[in-house]
């Protein structure tokens, strides 16, 4: 397996789709739930094929920043990135559970990888990998919540800075307006979410389902 390429890979079809009327299988409504995920999930051989990939890892090998893929295979683009992904594969391998951080230019996440068989003393041949998300924000489900608590478009505003690690004067500073006006904000965003604090507040959406949001024109 090929552990770093150049950035402009090219990404092969990973998995075919199931027609939900053609088939409910239990492999096919799996890979239809993988897909909904915000995370990225990938399934790859011992020797780095890769088995299945669902929406949200499609597009990080397509961005071909981190991670990119050449002819069916998974590519750890950053040296210093490949040689840990390597060890930690090698370890899934042998069944154990591994947790990477993979950086580069304008990404920046958590690769957790996880063996898919439990048998002793057996090797390993199939590696769930899954991505951390981009924001505690980047849900699906962020909306719903927003709207159940009848926040305004202002106070979603600013959840989404909090979510973000941004104290209140860098909150102020990005929305140009007063650090007072910031602070009246997360008042009001607690009370409507009976949260006792930012940090409770923050806690709830990071909770949130980790449901990938839906495309243009299917936002109900």
């Amino acid at each position: 397996m090929t552990l770093f390429a150049q950035p402009n890979a090219v990404f092969l079809e990973a998995a075919p789709s199931f027609p939900l009327d053609e088939t409910d299988s239990v492999p096919a409504l799996l890979a239809f739930l993988v897909d909904e995920l915000a995370h990225g999930v990938l399934v790859v051989s011992a020797q780095g094929k890769l088995l299945h990939v669902n929406q949200a890892a499609r597009r990080e090998l397509d961005r071909c920043v981190v991670l990119g893929a050449e002819r069916g295979e998974l590519k750890v683009l950053m040296p210093p990135d490949a040689k840990a992904f390597q060890t930690a594969l090698g370890k899934a391998i042998a069944g154990k559970r591994g947790l990477i951080r993979l950086a580069g230019e304008g990404a920046d996440f958590t690769l957790a990888l996880v063996p898919l068989q439990r048998q002793m003393g057996v090797p390993c041949d199939r590696i769930a990998l899954v991505l951390s998300r981009v924001g505690v924000s980047e849900s699906g489900v962020f909306g719903a919540f927003a709207r159940n608590h009848g926040l305004t478009h202002t106070e979603e505003q600013v959840l989404v800075l909090l979510c973000r690690c941004l104290s209140t004067p860098e909150i102020a500073i990005q929305m140009k307006v007063a650090v007072s006006t910031v602070r009246s904000h997360v008042r009001s965003l607690c009370a409507k979410t009976a949260s006792s604090g930012v940090r409770e507040l923050v806690n709830r959406v990071a909770i949130l389902p980790p449901i990938a949001p839906a495309p243009v024109g299917q936002i109900h």
